[in-house]
């Protein structure tokens, strides 16, 4: 008899789009020469016989999910997760190389009852010296190195895992499809697959995703569509500081974020990020305040430090690290105009003390208290904390969870000032 022929569908491997038949430029991108041929194999093809008949419900008679989330062990990741690891979720992890990906999932891994672990990148040794390192209990973990999808998904439904761990999933490449690892095509087979097993077994299944130079996962934005959760391991390589945040939770709040310390025994939960950051302050130092930033939904106090310096240039440098350098210009703007202070020839440098990287526009103030106390020469009390919006008018506005922020200053000892505009903070600081 002859071979059943294979069915052919050409894919975009810009945006993931598919065509019967090849063509130039993808009608979806406008791009061009992007289109592969994918193969669709008669296992893959589904035919409608033996298909159970469509039931559409009403749905107010939904069966509640009465499965516990599974416990992580490590606190932070379990308030970002909103209590756990949900049984049937996909969850889809980024970071920077050498941020702690592997460290936190093979440690998130030695807490289940029985894990696997997919890794295209490492092998069996390296992960498996690595638990030790970290003092882990990993016999209840299996531990398949492969790149190949449909060996990944066989291990995956051979046995009854509560957790699966695909690192990673730009290096899993199916043979069904002609492109290379990493391509569209191939993350998309990847993610889809995955997510058929995560919803048909209740596996819990963590993808591990490669990020680019904007810090977004490579791939496309069908792959976040499909998960359920989107997580973020944050933090600079040569610092101890990690957060952990999630800008998706179908199971939880996504405003919550874990912050967490790389030890030699891997990540620790902190319980208080604010006596971190603040440990080590030089309280009477020129340029240094303290104000109150949030992430996410938790309040955090941080310290602001301030270098104003006489320009040797015809254009004055500003330079920010763990701000938005944007919003440093824009600052200087406002209080050059207002208070008469010849910013424009001084370079700025301003600083987060401790890597982490701010978004708040609430830390205004302390950004403006920061540069007027190292132009000015002079130090501001160490015992108060700013926070507050800052108007091109110069007037300060209240900040977001502003009753946290104000908790969360009086309880390390700090008091706030609430002045009005730029002009009465400017003079009650520093007459």
């Amino acid at each position: 008899m002859p071979k059943s022929k294979k069915k052919l569908v050409f894919v975009c491997n810009d945006c993931g789009a598919e065509f019967l038949s090849w063509q130039g430029k993808c009608d979806a991108c406008d791009q061009w020469n992007t289109l592969v041929e994918f193969k669709i194999s008669r296992a893959q093809k589904k035919s409608d016989k033996g298909k159970p008949e469509t039931r559409v419900e009403c749905l107010a008679n939904f069966t509640k999910n009465t499965k516990d989330k599974i416990k992580t062990g490590i606190r932070q990741v379990d308030e970002v997760l909103g209590g756990g690891l949900m049984a049937g979720s996909l969850i889809l992890m980024g970071g920077e190389p050498g941020v702690g990906k592997s460290t936190l999932l093979l440690e998130v891994s030695s807490k289940v009852k029985k894990a696997l672990y997919i890794s295209a990148e490492e092998s069996m040794s390296q992960v498996g010296e690595r638990g030790k390192r970290l003092g882990l209990e990993i016999e209840n973990i299996h531990f398949l190195a492969t790149t190949d999808l449909e060996k990944a998904l066989t291990a995956s439904e051979t046995s009854n895992y509560d957790l699966i761990i695909v690192d990673s999933v730009q290096t899993l490449e199916s043979e069904a499809l002609a492109t290379s690892a990493g391509s569209i095509a191939q993350v998309k087979a990847v993610g889809m697959e995955f997510q058929k097993i995560a919803k048909t077994t209740g596996k819990t299944i963590i993808l591990v995703g490669h990020i680019t130079k904007q810090g977004q996962i490579a791939g496309p934005k069908t792959l976040e569509h499909l998960v359920d959760t989107v997580l973020y391991l944050e933090g600079e390589k040569m610092g101890t500081l990690r957060i952990l945040r999630a800008t998706k939770n179908r199971f939880g709040n996504v405003n919550e974020v874990g912050v967490m310390q790389m030890t030699e025994k891997g990540l620790k939960s902190v319980a208080n990020p604010s006596e971190l950051f603040l440990r080590d302050r030089n309280k009477n130092a020129i340029g240094s305040v303290v104000g109150c930033a949030m992430e996410g939904l938790r309040p955090i106090l941080v310290e602001v430090q301030a270098l104003c310096n006489k320009t040797i240039f015809g254009y004055a440098k500003r330079m920010a690290h763990g701000l938005d350098a944007n919003r440093l210009c824009l600052i200087a703007a406002i209080i050059e105009n207002l208070l008469g202070i010849k910013l424009s020839q001084y370079d700025i440098y301003l600083n987060m003390v401790g890597g982490i990287k701010i978004k708040d526009v609430g830390l205004d103030l302390a950004i403006a208290a920061a540069i007027i106390s190292s132009c000015k020469k002079q130090a501001v009390n160490p015992k108060i904390c700013f926070w507050g919006e800052l108007g091109l008018t110069g007037e300060i506005r209240k900040a977001s969870f502003d009753a946290k922020r104000l908790k969360e200053a009086q309880g390390l000892n700090f008091d706030y000032l609430r002045p009005k505009d730029l002009t009465t903070l400017f003079k009650s600081l520093f007459g």
